[in-house]
């Protein structure tokens, strides 16, 4: 397997890094190949389970529909 080297990170980054390993249980460096894994390859499994995974993601998102509506409404009224 090849290996990467990252330099010059922030403390921040670095801290991030600990935190969120730890909080999953593995180390920096595992922690860190499943960030890459997850953001570059295509995604496993099916596509429903992708979809809940991705409606979960956005659930914490503002809905913007009640905005949009209220745009088009005032657009379209005389």
């Amino acid at each position: 397997m090849a290996q990467l080297t990252v330099r010059r990170l922030s403390r921040q980054i670095i801290d991030g890094l600990k935190q969120r390993a730890a909080a999953n249980g593995r180390s920096a460096e595992a922690e860190h190949r499943e960030i890459l894994r997850h953001t570059l390859l295509p995604a496993e499994g099916t596509f429903a389970e992708r979809a809940r995974a991705m409606r979960q993601r956005l659930a914490s998102c503002i809905d913007s529909t009640d905005t949009i509506r209220a745009d088009r409404d005032r657009d379209t009224l005389p």
